[in-house]
């Protein structure tokens, strides 16, 4: 009798647990019909892009863009609104003006971007001398070649152009098939970080070596830095007592070769920069919704995206995309007047490009500690994590992160989605963006999975990450599936189930 009682208690229990994950479709039909008829997001869009530009950590143009977003989400019914600074980050940094040309063996632009955090350039004027990727990483073989150096542009060499990737699709979605069979994407090992930390040492000591030399700066390709494309990013130098050296340049692969077959080039640099001489704060955005429900209101649903970007553009698709549709998101949910049950917290991250660093410094002022990892008291509030960062393609599911509780959840969530494209939840991990520092803080955390556009094509960390590289559309899709799981998460009787804590150190930790 007991073990039917049992039995018995425990169907009742998965009923209730099933009936409290209905979506009721009233609630998404309205939340479809405002976006895809009133939606925002254009408008969101331009002001964290073409108004704001570039939104490097720490700069100017971060600022305007942070202060913008709390002035948006004030002409809303938010509870708060404002800016709270992590801790110290870094430097100050913005270029000013920027000019790099070949003088001979006759004048041609480069098309060129300053590294951030790279120090002026003042009219300076040299020959250019190549060497390989190998060799700028060896400092010994850089000592022993320090002759060559002197008051010489260093073009650290690059693969020739392939030209075979033209006849190639720059973007695509998911079939099916891609989505039955995602595996970990953006993961990094333990071990890999074990090299990425020795690159990190060692990048800073050879480029003092070329300085010492009297190397006057560096240019270089990057990655699939050609037909228009040219990357731009930063791997060290914000620090005030790691800064960088020498003016380093991220050129077209197409100026990078033709140079190289010229063998004596003659380039003539400027750059004017804004740099503060002391570390300044690093700051994320935050914004509440509060919650309707009395039992519930002091715990919180938390949307995420980070709001810093890198220079060369204004950031579009990494990451004005996801911060736009998590602000639509908590629009429609004030404009709807659907009343959330738990408090939906809204957090626009800094310091992502550099490691993290917004989002692992909320968690750990709030939520763990970082050097014991032991767990906060304010921990136990929140329910759940939701991140996007994946580029401005439409939502196609949901990386479940090891978390076998939350599939069956989702499943019901996603159910009315189907017709949208948007049905896949895979046990697997994403990793390399802000969800992993509250999974590593044992809070149930999920980055959406995206179709893929030309995000790792064209835009990732390229100077055409622009407004125009935005499909607004899938943004929209977006922004209604976000505000339905925010919804379904703030009036669920129970937290979403989190899995057993990682007592692991965090893997972005000392970046």
């Amino acid at each position: 009798m007991k073990i039917l009682w049992l039995s018995l208690i425990a169907i009742a229990c998965h009923q209730n647990c099933l009936a409290q994950d209905a979506i009721d479709p009233a609630i998404v039909q309205k939340i479809m019909q405002a976006e895809f008829a009133y939606s925002h997001i254009p408008q969101l869009a331009q002001g964290l892009t073409d108004q704001s530009g570039g939104r490097l950590t720490g700069s100017p143009g971060f600022k305007r863009a942070a202060d913008w977003a709390v002035q948006e989400f004030k002409k809303w019914h938010v509870s708060y609104a404002g800016t709270e600074s992590w801790g110290p980050f870094g430097i100050q940094w913005e270029a000013e003006s920027f000019s790099l040309d070949a003088v001979t063996p006759y004048y041609f632009p480069i098309h060129a971007y300053p590294v951030p955090w790279s120090p002026a350039a003042d009219h300076l004027q040299g020959e250019v001398t190549t060497i390989t990727r190998e060799q700028s990483l060896d400092a010994d073989w850089l000592q022993n070649h320090a002759a060559q150096f002197k008051d010489k542009f260093i073009l650290i060499e690059s693969t020739p152009v392939d030209t075979h990737k033209n006849f190639g699709v720059a973007a695509t979605r998911h079939d099916q098939a891609a989505l039955d069979t995602l595996k970990d994407t953006y993961m990094i090992s333990s071990e890999e970080m074990k090299h990425i930390q020795v690159y990190l040492h060692n990048l800073p000591v050879c480029r003092k070596a070329l300085k010492q030399a009297g190397a006057i700066g560096i240019i270089a390709a990057r990655g699939n830095s050609d037909n228009g494309v040219v990357m731009n990013q930063a791997t060290y130098g914000f620090r005030k007592n790691n800064p960088m050296v020498l003016p380093e340049v991220d050129i077209a692969n197409e100026d990078a070769q033709r140079i190289s077959r010229l063998k004596k080039v003659v380039l003539k640099m400027n750059l004017q920069v804004k740099a503060s001489t002391e570390e300044v704060p690093g700051m994320n955005v935050i914004a509440e919704l509060k919650g309707s429900n009395p039992q519930l209101n002091s715990q919180v649903v938390m949307l995420g995206a980070h709001l810093d970007s890198w220079t060369a553009a204004t950031g579009a698709t990494d990451n004005a995309a996801g911060c736009v549709v998590m602000m639509e998101a908590l629009r429609l949910l004030d404009s709807l007047k659907l009343k959330p049950g738990r408090t939906i917290r809204v957090a626009l991250w800094g310091g992502e490009e550099q490691g993290l660093h917004g989002s692992f410094n909320y968690v750990t002022n709030h939520f763990r500690e970082k050097k014991t990892r032991q767990i906060k008291p304010s921990q136990s509030n929140i329910s759940v994590y939701f991140n996007l960062d994946n580029g401005t393609g439409r939502i196609r599911g949901i990386f479940a992160q090891n978390n076998t509780a939350v599939v069956p959840i989702f499943k019901k969530w996603f159910a009315p989605f189907d017709t949208l494209g948007a049905n896949t939840i895979t046990l697997h991990n994403t990793g390399s963006t802000d969800h992993l520092s509250f999974d590593w803080a044992g809070i149930p955390a999920f980055q959406f999975i995206q179709d893929p556009v030309d995000y790792n094509s064209k835009t990732h960390h390229t100077n055409l990450d622009d407004y125009d590289h935005l499909q607004i559309e899938d943004l929209k899709q977006a922004a209604v599936i976000i505000a339905c799981f925010a919804y379904q998460a703030s009036i669920r009787d129970e937290k979403l189930p989190a899995k057993a804590i990682d007592n692991t150190p965090f893997i972005f930790d000392g970046f």
